[in-house]
C-alpha cells in the first residue's frame, strides 16, 4: 500500500506540474557563477563516484565560479527521494536516475532537458556511442534522448582462472556445462559462485540470464507490456532454476547476507570461482589492489541453453544507471557543464580507470588492459541485446521482484509463489 501510495504521489506531482517550462540550445557559459547541485546513488569511494567527481572537480578547474554540492542517497532509496523533489518542484541541476518506465514519467511530465537537442546545438550529437543511444532511447520509447549514459555494460559471469585451473575445469558454453562445473567445484571444496544477495538486484539478474536464454531476448519487456504474464513456466523455470543452485550450496553459506562490492572480492580473493555481474567490474580487476592479479579474472557470457532462442552472440547490456538534467534548472552554465562533461569524459574514465561509459574517447587500443579490451570487443561485436529484468518494470513491479527474491533463495517462498508476487504487483500498479 506505501508503494502505491508512493506511485499516486508521484504521478500526481508530475500532472501537476506539466507547464514546467525549460530552455532548449541553451548557449553554454563556461565562466558563469552557479551552484550546481548533484544528486547521486555512487558514494565517493566507489569507482562510479570518483568518476563523476572527478569530473566535477576537473570543469571547477576550467570554470572556478562554478561550485558544486554532492548528495549521496541509497539507490534503494532513490526513487522515493525523486518523488519529494519532483512534488516540491526542485530537482537538483544533475540527478542519477532509473532508465524506463521511472524516466519515462519524467519525460512525459517534461521535467527533464532533452539531451539529443542540446547536443545537437552543441555539435556533440556524436560524443555518445550509437550503441549507448540505441539502448538508452528503446527504453524511453523516445526518439530523443532525455538522459546520459553513465556506463556501457555488458553482463555475463567472471571467472577466477586460478580455481579453474586448481579444478580442472574447463570454461563452460552451455548451462548445463555451467551446473557440471559447479559441481566440480563443489567436489573440489571450492565455493562455486557468489551473488549480492542482500543488494537483491544482483540475484533478480540470474533470474534474468537464464529467463532470456530459454524464452528470448525480448521476454520481460514482453511481460511489462502485458503480452504474456510473468507467471509464464518459463520465468516460473528460471526462478526455479536459481533456487536450486542455492540449495545445491552453489552460492556457499547466508547468500542473502553478501553484497555485490563483498561477492567480487571474493571472486578476486580467490574464494569463489564465479560471480554474475557487468563489465563495471572492470575498474577492480584492472587495479593494483587486484589480489588475482589483472590476468588473473577471466569473463564469459551466459551460457547457452538454445542457441535457436538465444545465440551466444546474444548479451544483456544496459547503461547502468543514468544520469538526467534538470529542465527547469538548465541555463547556460549547465551547459558549459555538460558541454564539458560529454567531451572528455570517455576519455577521463577509459585513461584513468579503465572504464566504458557509452562515450567515444581517444584512449589507444594499446592502453587498455586484456580484460578492458575483450569487454570492448565483446560490446562491438555482440549481434544482440537484452535489457536488464528490472529495466522494463514499473516502480511497483521492480519492488516485487526484489524484495522477494531473498525470501525466494531463502527456501520460504516456491518459485510459483515468487512470480504470482511479481504479476499481483504488475496487476495492482496497472
Amino acid at each position: 500500500m506505501k508503494k502505491k501510495l508512493l506511485s499516486v504521489i508521484l504521478t500526481a506531482a508530475l500532472a501537476a506540474s506539466m507547464t514546467a517550462v525549460g530552455v532548449c540550445a541553451t548557449e553554454p557559459d563556461t565562466q558563469a557563477e552557479k551552484n550546481f547541485k548533484v544528486l547521486s546513488i555512487w558514494s565517493d569511494e566507489s569507482v562510479d563516484g570518483q568518476i563523476l567527481i572527478g569530473m566535477l572537480d576537473k570543469y571547477s578547474e576550467v570554470n572556478p565560479n562554478f561550485t558544486y554540492e554532492y548528495e549521496y542517497v541509497a539507490a534503494s532509496d532513490l526513487s522515493t527521494k525523486i518523488a519529494t523533489l519532483v512534488s516540491s518542484d526542485d530537482l537538483p541541476d544533475l540527478f542519477a536516475y532509473v532508465a524506463g518506465t521511472p524516466l519515462k514519467n519524467l519525460i512525459n511530465a517534461d521535467k527533464v532537458v532533452n539531451i539529443s537537442e542540446e547536443l545537437e546545438s552543441l555539435g556533440l550529437s556524436d560524443q555518445i556511442t550509437d550503441g549507448a543511444k540505441s539502448i538508452m532511447t528503446s527504453l524511453s520509447g523516445t526518439d530523443d534522448l532525455y538522459d546520459l549514459p553513465f556506463g556501457m555494460n555488458v553482463e555475463g559471469f567472471w571467472y577466477n582462472k586460478a580455481l579453474f585451473e586448481e579444478a580442472g575445469a574447463e570454461v563452460p558454453t552451455t548451462w548445463d556445462e555451467l551446473l557440471e562445473v559447479c559441481d566440480v567445484f563443489m567436489e573440489k571444496g571450492i565455493q562455486p559462485l557468489a551473488t549480492g544477495g542482500a543488494d537483491k538486484w544482483p540475484t533478480t539478474r540470474l533470474i534474468n540470464a537464464y529467463a532470456y536464454r530459454t524464452m528470448g531476448a525480448d521476454a520481460t519487456r514482453q511481460a511489462a507490456n502485458g503480452e504474456i504474464s510473468f507467471t509464464d513456466e518459463g520465468f516460473v523455470a528460471a526462478a526455479q532454476m536459481v533456487a536450486d543452485m542455492v540449495e545445491k550450496g552453489y552460492f556457499g553459506e547466508g547468500a542473502t547476507t553478501v553484497d555485490n562490492t563483498t561477492a567480487e572480492n571474493m571472486l578476486l580473493a580467490g574464494e569463489c570461482a564465479m560471480v554474475y555481474d557487468g563489465s563495471w567490474f572492470t575498474s577492480s580487476i584492472t587495479a593494483d589492489t587486484n589480489p588475482a592479479g589483472e590476468d588473473g579474472i577471466g569473463f564469459m557470457g551466459v551460457p547457452v541453453v538454445d542457441e535457436s532462442i538465444s545465440p551466444s552472440t546474444e548479451y544483456p547490456m544496459n547503461c547502468g544507471n543514468i544520469l538526467c538534467l534538470s529542465k527547469s534548472k538548465y541555463d547556460g552554465a549547465t551547459a558549459g557543464f555538460l558541454q564539458y562533461f560529454v567531451e572528455n569524459i570517455g576519455d577521463y574514465a577509459m585513461g584513468d580507470y579503465q572504464s566504458v561509459r557509452g562515450y567515444t574517447y581517444t584512449v589507444s587500443d594499446d592502453a587498455l588492459s586484456p580484460i578492458t579490451k575483450e569487454i570492448v570487443d565483446t560490446i562491438t561485436t555482440a549481434t544482440g541485446s537484452t535489457a536488464w529484468w528490472e529495466a522494463y518494470l514499473n516502480d511497483e513491479t521492480k519492488s516485487a521482484a526484489q524484495d522477494n527474491v531473498q525470501t525466494l533463495i531463502n527456501g520460504d517462498m516456491t518459485a510459483e509463489e515468487y512470480m504470482d508476487s511479481i504479476q499481483e504487483a504488475y496487476d495492482l500498479s496497472r
